[in-house]
């Protein structure tokens, strides 16, 4: 009888907090795939050079197993105090307190296990799409391969065991140790007020709104210890502010009376401020979650961008040497030729002027990291040979004229430059701005973020910088080669630079996916965790929603009206915890964003982009849960169309 009363519980529980079971089977689910990346042969072979990637994702999961332990501890304490009448009478009618416990542990334990299941079995089709990715980004083609590993499966078990047995062990503690009233009354119980009267909150709110403001200027100084000192100001401001919201506002509409009783503004905030004066310490606790979040995802989307955009301006051409002084009587072409499958190749040399005009002038109006003391000069002969190499259209350089190539972030800067270059004695007019890749982002390169093109008679005269030899490939250059390419090469200090296109993107994949993919789990669950919490709070009031609505209705409120108040109330509700951490993680992000050297991240991956596809992601996920927590409360709560 207790089994299959457990078992009838289950289902009705599933049922009506069916948003934390999706958040269980979602969790697990990605706790598979991870699981999965750590004991993939394939996955760990082509990410060889980051042996510290398995323990990353352990470590990731671990912070996760307390992300998701939160999270079922606080849900199955909020059914037993929903259920607290409930599980009251069964003592009533005779049933032992331990029978009772059994039973609640019993029902939320068959939640869970078909949660894991589920779970699993999506994980295997989520690690597919992971694992996907991460060829994708090593280059490496991909084909379609179901299989479940035991030990991931083993692991995850592991893992959600200690999460789901300690919540249940504690909540059948409690029922133990509580009285026939203690559980009738249990569902009384409210959130003890943290902040005793009304003056000392307003005092509060008003504080806290200035501790918010100071504690993101703080962190956006870039110094640690400020950042430091702004992040405990964030803390304060969060749990502040939600703390004395339901004194704050009221104060607020006092001296505005007019604003008070116009539309349906005071039956909105009437019933917001009377759900955080009972939940203010919950509410901050997730608004600093979804805090963690954003700068999580957008902290992501810098490192991603960063590596993507340096590998791609680091090295352009398959295979690229860099010598200075001595080092350049080198041996080795007859390596490279007999071991490597050449297409094209070019070996030339970057000159210096005897001035620095253009130097001059881009540091002036930008920001500029320089490498150099003076301008960089290649002659016309070598940059139309790179040119036709790298498959750019064809150029010409009138008499007396030079061009300039560059990144994109200096060519509005170096469009406008329309004074005369002299180098040695000759003048030459600048007549045209090109900024395809060319290998410009370091100073072993084709000039550090721009290089001169001149004529190559007037070079006669000017010293060299460094003589470089760049080639492409018929095939990628592997890192057996690159490494017996490195061993050859002259073991002088800074001499010699090596890079090949190949090998910087299979850096840039395993910076992405050492860092990269633990962010943007992180904030998956934490996204899940707190919009779930939030909406199962809200569910929760479907009972209080419908007789409020209902007493409406016999008051002579239209149904239309009913609608805008209850989207009113959730628009309210879910922007509540959600509006401080935008306006600080954005902050966050873009000064993050513009950090990087300049022109680094630029166009679609710009600070704004990033700020954009963050906040974007963001609430794709967050506006499921509000969609799913309002379509059933409009379903439940308001009248039938008449």
């Amino acid at each position: 009888m207790l089994f299959k009363l457990s078992l009838r519980n289950a289902q009705r529980q599933s049922r009506d907090y069916l948003v934390y079971f999706i958040t269980l089977v979602m969790s697990s689910a990605l706790m598979y795939s991870f699981n999965s990346l750590v004991f993939s042969e394939e996955v760990l072979f082509l990410a060889a050079n980051i042996a510290s990637l398995p323990a990353v994702i352990i470590f990731a999961s671990i912070v996760v197993i307390f992300i998701i332990g939160w999270l079922v501890s606080y849900t199955t304490r909020f059914m037993l105090l929903r259920r607290s009448r409930e599980l009251g009478t069964y003592l009533l009618i005779g049933l032992e307190n331990k029978q009772t416990a059994r039973l609640f542990f019993l029902e939320n334990l068959t939640v869970g296990i078909f949660a894991l299941i589920a779970g699993i079995l999506s994980g295997c089709f989520l690690f597919q799409a992971m694992r996907a990715v991460i060829l994708t980004l090593f280059g490496t083609p991909y084909t379609l391969a179901l299989s479940l590993s035991i030990r991931a499966v083993l692991l995850t078990v592991i893992y959600y065991a200690l999460i789901y047995l300690f919540a249940q062990f504690k909540n059948r503690k409690r029922i133990h140790s509580m009285k026939i009233y203690d559980l009738i009354y249990y569902e009384k119980y409210n959130e003890d007020i943290v902040i005793q009267t009304d003056k000392r909150r307003r005092r509060i709110f008003t504080v806290s709104i200035v501790l918010g403001a100071a504690g993101t200027l703080l962190l956006l100084t870039g110094n640690p210890l400020f950042g430091l000192i702004g992040a405990c100001c964030i803390i304060a401001f969060l749990y502040g502010f939600f703390l004395s919201f339901a004194s704050g506002v009221p104060a607020f509409f006092e001296k505005r009376p007019a604003r008070k009783y116009q539309g349906q503004t005071l039956l909105i905030f009437r019933t917001l401020t009377a759900k955080l004066a009972t939940i203010g310490t919950l509410m901050a606790t997730i608004s600093l979650l979804l805090t963690a979040v954003i700068i999580s995802e957008g902290c992501g989307q810098c490192i991603h961008a960063l590596f993507l955009e340096r590998a791609k301006q680091d090295c352009c051409f398959d295979l690229f040497i860099s010598s200075r002084g001595k080092a350049r009587d080198h041996t080795f072409p007859d390596y490279v030729g007999e071991n490597i499958p050449i297409k094209s190749s070019w070996l030339y040399r970057i000159y210096l002027n005897d001035n620095a005009q253009v130097l001059d002038y881009i540091s002036e109006r930008t920001e500029y990291y320089q490498c150099f003391e003076k301008d960089t000069l290649i002659k016309f002969s070598d940059y139309a040979a790179l040119r036709k190499m790298m498959g750019y259209p064809a150029v010409t350089l009138p008499q007396n004229a030079c061009l300039i190539h560059c990144i994109p972030f200096l060519s509005d800067i170096l469009q406008d430059y329309d004074e005369p270059i002299t180098v040695g004695d000759t003048a030459l007019t600048p007549d045209g701005v090109y900024t395809e890749l060319l290998s410009q982002t370091w100073d072993s390169g084709n000039g550090h973020q721009y290089i001169l093109v001149v004529p190559d008679e007037v070079l006669t005269d000017c010293p060299s910088s460094h003589e470089i030899y760049a080639a492409m490939t018929s095939e990628p250059v592997s890192e057996a080669q690159f490494q017996a390419l490195s061993e050859i090469l002259p073991d002088t200090a800074n001499a010699v630079s090596l890079r090949a296109k190949s090998i910087e993107e299979a850096g840039a994949a395993s910076g992405i996916v050492l860092f990269v993919f633990p962010l943007y789990y992180l904030a998956l669950i934490l996204t899940m965790t707190a919009a779930a919490i939030l909406t199962i709070q809200q569910l929760a009031e479907t009972d209080r929603y419908r007789r409020q609505f209902s007493l409406l209705g016999k008051l002579g409120m239209r149904r239309a009206e009913m609608i805008k108040v209850l989207r009113g109330q959730f628009v309210l509700y879910y922007a509540m915890p959600a509006l401080p951490p935008v306006l600080i993680g954005t902050s966050f992000i873009y000064y993050m964003g513009n950090m990087a050297e300049p022109g680094t991240l630029a166009g679609a991956s710009s600070p704004l982009m990033i700020v954009l596809g963050t906040l974007a992601l963001f609430f794709f996920i967050y506006a499921i849960y509000i969609v799913l927590a309002y379509t059933s409360l409009k379903r439940n709560v308001l009248p039938e169309r008449t």
